[in-house]
């Protein structure tokens, strides 16, 4: 009894910050809640990543997605679901430095971006030159645009996968997909014809 009179505060459960924050969009809310887990994110990155300072980078970027997330999820316990999306978040930057690396886009990506409604006159050329300007738009993307582009074509999962994989939406996967076309489009285009 005496230890109680003294004892400092208990910290509010996970679930009641995640209510706060829906209520008051308090970022503040996140960062407190973020704090405690955030040696856990850390470590789910460095044993995926190897690296340090990837791994810090990479823990910025889930507590960014966070902001958005918590809009959308139902959480029950928010740990676990937070050692899923470090996990999922590893596992898709791994993959995608990997196909920028190593794999081929031809035959796999947007059917080969859809290159009918790109370029028609590719089938005159060869798939060369459409290969490599494949590359360098989309490493001009905004992050958002190439993962999902990425997940849903080269990945061949569904939106609902994407949205899950990602922390995003339905409707935020199917609009960075549709405008992640159109910017590889544009570049594209623009960037084939100066040739």
């Amino acid at each position: 009894m005496f230890l109680k009179l003294f004892s400092r505060p208990t910290p509010p459960p996970d679930l009641d910050l995640i209510q706060q924050y829906r209520a008051t969009g308090d970022v503040a809310l996140v960062g407190e809640l973020f704090e405690r887990y955030t040696e856990m994110v850390y470590l789910v990155c460095l044993k995926y990543l190897k690296d340090e300072d990837e791994s810090k980078d990479a823990t910025m970027h889930i507590f960014e997605l966070l902001i958005t997330a918590l809009h959308k999820h139902e959480i029950t316990n928010f740990k676990s679901w937070l050692h899923v999306l470090a996990k999922n978040y590893c596992l898709m930057h791994l993959r995608a430095q990997k196909q920028h690396t190593t794999a081929p886009l031809d035959e796999q990506l947007l059917p080969r971006v859809e290159k009918t409604a790109f370029l028609p006159s590719f089938e005159e050329t060869g798939p060369e030159p459409e290969l490599e300007l494949l590359h360098q738009g989309l490493r001009l993307l905004n992050p958002e645009q190439r993962a999902c582009l990425e997940l849903f074509y080269l990945q061949k999962k569904s939106y609902k996968e994407v949205a899950d994989l990602t922390g995003y939406d339905l409707g935020q996967v199917k609009s960075y997909i549709q405008n992640g076309k159109r910017n590889l489009k544009i570049y594209m285009n623009k960037n084939y014809e100066q040739d």
